[in-house]
C-alpha cells in the first residue's frame, strides 16, 4: 500500500487503484480454494503450493524489471513520520481503530462458525467450503467499485456507513436457520468490510502526504488488521463457552455500531482542516459536470471575440 500511495500522489486515482490492489485479496480467495482443491485432487498435496510458489517467483521478476529501486531524494522527514509520532496522531488511531472493529467480525466467524453450523444448522460437507465464498464476493464488490465513491462523498461518511452494515450484518448472522439464510448477511459483512477498507485505507496516505511517511503508517494498519485475526479468535473462544456464539456476534456488531460517532468526529475535524477544505475543492472540482464545463468554455470564447491582442502587450 506504501508503494502505491507514493505512485500515485493524485487522490482520486490513488482511491481507484487501492480499491482495485486490497480486492485482489478477494480474488485470491476466491480463486484460492476451488483451485488448490482441484489440485490436490489430481496432483497431490504439493501441487498448490508449487503452482503458489511459480507465481511468486513470476512476481518478484516483474517487479525487478518494473519497478524503480532507486531511491528518492526529499527532505529529512524522520522525526514527523516516525512510529511515535504517527501513533500520538488521534486521526490515525481511530483510523486505525476502525480497521481493526470493523475487520473483528470476520476474524471471529472463521474459527467459530463452522463449529457452531455442524451443532445447529448440520449442513454437508461440500456446503462448509462455501460458507465465506459470499464474504469474499462482497469485499470484492466493496474495494473495486467504492474507492472513487468515498472520495467523492467523504471517506469518514462512507466508513460509518460501511460499519453500520458491518455491525448489523454480524447481528444477524446467528438468526440464520439454513445454509441459504446466511448468504444476505455473509455478502452484507464481506461488502461493509469492504467499502470499510476502500475508504479509510486511501484517507491514511493523505494524512501523511506532506510527510511521506507511508511505510510507517501503513505498518499501523498491518497491525490493526493482525490484532483482529490474533485477539479475535482467543478472545471469541473463550466467550462462546460463557456465553454463547450468538451473543459473541452480537457483541461484535454492537462494537462497530459504538464505533461509528468516532469516525464522525473525524470527519468534522477534518472539515475544520485547510488541507482537507483544499481537498475538496479539487474533488469537487475533479467531479465537474460535462456540461458545465463546456457552458464555461462556451463563455470563455464569446468574450474572447471582443480580447484585442494589442491589449496583452
Amino acid at each position: 500500500m506504501s508503494l502505491v500511495a507514493s505512485q500515485y500522489p493524485e487522490e482520486d486515482k490513488r482511491s481507484k487503484v487501492m480499491g482495485f490492489v486490497l480486492g485482489s485479496i478477494a480474488v485470491g480467495v476466491l480463486a484460492g480454494y476451488p483451485m488448490g482443491s482441484v489440485l490436490y485432487d489430481l496432483e497431490g498435496k504439493m501441487a498448490p503450493f508449487l503452482l503458489v510458489a511459480s507465481f511468486i517467483v513470476l512476481l518478484i521478476a516483474l517487479q525487478l524489471f518494473v519497478l524503480d529501486f532507486n531511491p528518492t531524494k526529499g527532505q529529512s522527514t524522520t522525526e514527523r513520520s516516525s512510529w511515535t509520532h504517527l501513533l500520538l496522531d488521534t486521526r490515525i488511531l481511530i483510523i486505525a481503530g476502525a480497521i481493526w472493529f470493523s475487520t473483528t467480525p470476520m476474524a471471529i466467524l472463521e474459527p467459530c462458525l463452522p463449529i457452531w453450523l455442524r451443532s445447529h444448522i448440520k449442513p454437508k460437507k461440500w456446503q462448509l467450503g462455501t460458507v465465506f465464498i459470499p464474504d469474499s464476493v462482497g469485499y470484492l464488490l466493496g474495494t473495486n467499485f467504492f474507492g472513487v465513491i468515498a472520495y467523492r462523498y467523504g471517506r469518514c461518511k462512507t466508513a460509518v456507513l460501511a460499519m453500520l452494515l458491518v455491525g448489523l450484518s454480524a447481528m444477524t448472522i446467528p438468526a440464520a436457520g439454513s445454509m441459504s439464510q446466511l448468504i444476505i448477511p455473509h455478502l452484507g459483512l464481506g461488502l461493509g468490510i469492504g467499502v470499510a477498507d476502500a475508504a479509510l485505507v486511501p484517507l491514511l496516505a493523505s494524512l501523511v502526504d506532506q510527510t511521506g511517511g507511508y511505510g510507517p503508517v501503513y505498518s499501523i494498519q498491518q497491525i490493526a488488521v493482525s490484532l483482529a485475526y490474533s485477539l479475535g479468535p482467543i478472545a471469541s473462544g473463550e466467550l462462546v463457552q460463557s456465553i454463547g456464539f450468538p451473543w459473541v456476534m452480537r457483541v461484535a456488531g454492537l462494537a462497530n455500531v459504538a464505533y461509528c460517532p468516532l469516525l464522525i468526529y473525524l470527519a468534522l475535524r477534518r472539515r475544520r482542516d485547510p488541507l482537507a477544505q483544499q481537498e475538496r475543492k479539487e474533488r469537487y472540482d475533479s467531479f465537474e459536470p460535462a456540461a458545465a464545463a463546456a457552458q464555461k468554455q462556451q463563455q470563455h470564447a464569446k468574450y474572447e471575440r471582443f480580447y484585442d491582442s494589442d491589449d496583452g502587450l
